[in-house]
């Protein structure tokens, strides 16, 4: 099924530009308005525009070389075809659109639509959004393109700790207002949740990301009640964006034909990002915090958290920036992210030992953008990760060396 749709796809893609004059062809930008938010990030990305049609293709791809030893044992040199990430839109009329993205990864290992919605605009304040939507938990689950970071690797606290890129069917509004330099937005949605997966997987811990496992969720909730996600955004032109976001809802389920057979046990996550620019030397800041609560049945271990949090931090200082090579505004960035995740927060009920079962890392970079929409990175990787017994942590460290380009 996976092989046949992106035979069609790819073959849907190549027979339309086959039969298209290229001098029709339009580049378009991403959007030059400096006021934007994380919220914005699926509508501000380049797209190749048909001439005198309403449709715009695009996409991105990232691929990388690593070598990473965790306690003094490595597989060695590899090569890793990690994304390819193809989107269309439409402007289907005045006030109506359609976005989609369909992303394939390890080289088309998995096959996920990522983001296919329709939007309805009726106010600036109040737009209508259905289909399969992003939840906008933190902000790099919205804003993730891998051509937009310096790194390799998507944050752990985004991937491991919340479900990275976590998608299901739904509906909802959302809004945008700005006021001089200040900006506010929202979103709120009904969805598609999570289910008994996140306590009952193969990783043996709470762990959200499984849930992304289970492609029913498009079609049916496994608790019967629906997943909310709600979030405000503050930002102002001179010091940064703020953003605090709700994700929640019951995950079991507790009904069967009307008959009850379990209690309801809700998952709630808060987060909080920040993003900023200081002035004059030029320095990006970004970062994300996440708490995660989960109602875990009494029957159930302490293996499987009830609490947990984490997040990273992002600083990327530009070094030099000129023509070089023929690009006109290519650019030299050092950066470095900083990264800690906690699954099981708390501390034994026998001993009052604190529950191990977390994770630092840091990660620092060089990064070459020839122009903004690509970019080569090489980073290095010092991370240790402490099992829930606290014992002495193992030490995973190497690097990485990739490309990643919009086209």
């Amino acid at each position: 099924m996976k092989l046949r749709l992106t035979l069609i796809l790819f073959l849907f893609i190549s027979n339309l530009f086959a039969q298209i004059d290229p001098s029709l062809l339009k580049r378009i930008p991403k959007d030059t308005v400096k006021q934007l938010l994380n919220m914005d990030a699926m509508y501000n990305r380049p797209s190749l525009n048909i001439n005198k049609t309403p449709i715009a293709i695009g996409g991105y791809l990232e691929t990388n070389w690593q070598k990473l030893t965790t306690d003094g044992i490595s597989e060695g040199h590899q090569f890793q075809a990690r994304r390819l990430s193809v989107f269309m839109s439409s402007a289907i009329s005045k006030r109506i659109k359609f976005l989609s993205e369909i992303e394939y990864e390890e080289g088309g290992k998995e096959i996920a639509i990522e983001f296919a919605s329709v939007d309805v605009e009726f106010h600036p304040l109040v737009n209508f959004r259905a289909g399969i939507i992003i939840n906008p938990i933190g902000a790099f689950n919205q804003n993730h393109d891998g051509p937009k970071w310096e790194f390799t690797d998507r944050p752990i606290s985004a991937t491991q700790m919340l479900p990275g890129t976590f998608s299901n069917s739904g509906a909802g509004l959302f809004g945008k207002k700005y006021s001089g330099n200040w900006m506010f937005g929202y979103e709120a949605y009904f969805s598609g949740s999570f289910d008994n997966s996140i306590i009952d997987n193969t990783e043996g811990k709470t762990f959200l990301p499984s849930a992304k496992e289970n492609p029913e969720r498009f079609e049916e909730i496994n608790s019967g009640e629906p997943l909310f996600t709600g979030k405000i955004a503050v930002r102002n032109s001179k010091i940064g964006e703020i953003g605090l976001s709700h994700m929640g809802g019951i995950y079991n389920k507790f009904t069967d034909d009307g008959i009850t057979i379990d209690v309801p046990r809700r998952v709630n996550v808060y987060a909080i990002d920040f993003n900023t620019t200081l002035p004059k030397i030029k320095t990006f800041i970004t970062g994300e915090w996440a708490w995660i609560n989960v109602e875990v049945p009494e029957t159930y271990t302490q293996q499987f958290g009830n609490k947990q949090h984490g997040g990273f931090l992002d600083i990327v200082q530009p070094v030099l920036k000129r023509k070089m090579l023929d690009w006109e505004n290519a650019s030299l960035n050092i950066a470095c992210r900083l990264e800690y995740v906690d699954w099981n927060v708390g501390r034994f009920n026998e001993t009052n030992g604190n529950i191990g079962e977390h994770l630092w890392s840091i990660m620092p970079a060089i990064s070459f953008r020839p122009t903004s929409q690509t970019v080569i990175r090489l980073n290095y990787r010092l991370q240790k990760q402490t099992d829930i017994f606290g014992n002495p942590p193992s030490i995973t460290d190497g690097y990485s060396l990739g490309i990643s380009t919009y086209f």
